[in-house]
């Protein structure tokens, strides 16, 4: 399910995904690649979750994860999504992270989520400002963005009612 969701999308991520690596459109870069997630996983470094259809669910429409997650006094993560690009506008992936969102504040005790989006992406900015994310600043050349420098919008959500 996760290679079919990377592959019927892989034009549409382009523009949004580092460059693909040689090996990109083979099965086995992709089961090494879960297999370092699982690794991930395990050290409790990333949290990631495939967004299925009720009435489909064997199709990945969207993948939401919580990443660099670092413990001790910062408490805080990347969040990730990317969106099947036949299923986007319909709040499907809105409604997945606000429930990504309650799992990192409520189960894993952060308290802090970052999302850096690439200033042009509107769709990715109305999502986190609908779920309440606060502008931060903007990075110059943050990330290599398919073998460009873009410069990235910085939101955050802090949890306000973590007790110290």
């Amino acid at each position: 399910m996760y290679y079919d969701f990377l592959m019927r999308n892989a034009e549409f991520f382009k523009k949004w995904s580092p460059k693909y690596d040689n090996g990109y459109f083979d099965k086995g870069y992709h089961k090494k690649n879960l297999e370092g997630i699982e690794n991930e996983t395990r050290e409790g470094r990333i949290v990631k979750f495939g967004v299925l259809l009720k009435n489909d669910p064997s199709r990945i429409i969207s993948m939401v994860e919580l990443s660099n997650i670092i413990k001790g006094p910062f408490l805080s993560c990347f969040l990730g999504y990317m969106t099947d690009e036949k299923e986007n506008s319909r709040g499907y992936t809105t409604e997945a992270i606000k429930k990504v969102i309650d799992y990192g504040f409520n189960e894993i005790k952060l308290h802090r989520i970052e999302a850096n989006i690439i200033p042009y992406n509107a769709a990715s900015i109305r999502v986190v400002e609908k779920l309440g994310f606060c502008l931060e600043g903007y990075s110059r050349n943050y990330l290599q963005i398919n073998g460009k420098w873009e410069d990235h919008l910085h939101y955050v959500m802090l949890n306000n009612s973590l007790a110290l």
